[in-house]
């Protein structure tokens, strides 16, 4: 799960990203979910990846620990 910033800036929450289908910029940051909902948030799409891509290092992490070295 990652954490976003709703666009009023007051509400945060976690999003799964595995549910994520893609993220666009115009200029808001629209995060569209595989569900057909759409969430405009306050973080740059370049952001958002780089969270989905640690958050996926982080399980693979727990899966082999062998891969931190």
């Amino acid at each position: 799960m990652i954490l976003v910033t709703r666009i009023n800036k007051v509400e945060q929450f976690y999003v799964n990203e595995n549910l994520i289908e893609f993220i666009e910029e115009t200029p808001d940051t629209i995060v569209s979910m595989e569900s057909g909902k759409k969430v405009v948030v306050m973080e740059p799409a370049a952001l958002l990846i780089e969270r989905i891509i640690e958050q996926k290092r982080r399980i693979l992490a727990l899966r082999d620990p062998m891969s931190e070295s």
